[in-house]
């Protein structure tokens, strides 16, 4: 990746005074045994880039699991009232599971979602094209798209109805460095032109100091929350990631 610096620190313009997300003491537990999350709390604004990261096993998706109510919770989890919400999974099943077409895969977005409806083709086209990717792309089985054209194509999904809030589970794993500089370019520019916020799960450090303009350090426990140049100090990436693995997640 180069060295440019994208972050947003400018909030989107809005009427809004209270964060759009608020979290206070969230802990989950399964099976009333080893709890994978404890006492997490943590606030998002409009415009923010909010990166999450932590160590194999940390409670990242169990995070995301909660934030979206899939999963029972303790705490307090608090959107603002109305605030819609676009979800990018780290993957998709096994593509070879999911035998349907781009288009058949956008129709499950809604019971709605009718392609004889002008107007949501219109919107489809027009999500498409924000991540550039040709409007061809709708007749084609999602097992035959490469790793990058499915990250797009899930990326145009979430964006549908235009959401004020994306969350990212690792949005370029299994990408190569162009792919994944193509993909936080494409967010960069989503961010810019909509205002959206973002909460996306990241393995790199590089991705979190280039783009975002918070950072939730995460091991079952909040061990830092802030700006990434104060909070990912060098003795809390060690804490994080363990000795052995600090030259790695730096370079």
């Amino acid at each position: 990746m180069s060295n440019g610096n994208h972050k947003n620190h400018n909030h989107a313009e809005t009427e809004h005074t209270s964060p759009i997300l608020n979290v206070r003491d969230l802990s989950v537990c399964f099976d009333k045994k080893e709890e994978i999350l404890k006492n997490i709390s943590f606030s998002v604004n409009d415009g923010d880039f909010l990166a999450i990261v932590g160590p194999n096993g940390a409670g990242k998706t169990v995070l995301f699991r909660a934030l979206m109510d899939f999963i029972p919770y303790d705490g307090e989890i608090k959107w603002r009232a109305g605030v819609k919400i676009g979800y990018v999974p780290q993957k998709l099943m096994e593509k070879a599971e999911l035998p349907l077409t781009v288009k058949e895969f956008f129709t499950l977005k809604s019971k709605n979602l009718f392609f004889e409806d002008k107007q949501i083709v219109n919107s489809i086209v027009h999500e498409l094209k924000s991540v550039n990717l040709d409007t061809n792309i709708l007749d084609r089985q999602l097992v035959n798209l490469s790793r990058g054209q499915l990250q797009r194509v899930l990326i145009s999904w979430a964006i549908l109805g235009h959401p004020q809030i994306l969350l990212f589970d690792e949005p370029t794993a299994g990408i190569d460095i162009a792919g994944e500089e193509s993909v936080y370019n494409m967010l960069h520019k989503l961010q810019d032109e909509r205002g959206i916020t973002i909460i996306m799960i990241s393995h790199d450090l590089n991705v979190v100091y280039r783009y975002a303009n918070n950072v939730l350090c995460l091991n079952k426990e909040r061990l830092c929350y802030g700006a990434p140049e104060q909070a990912l100090t060098s003795e809390q990436i060690k804490q994080l990631y363990g000795e052995s693995a600090f030259y790695h997640h730096l370079h």
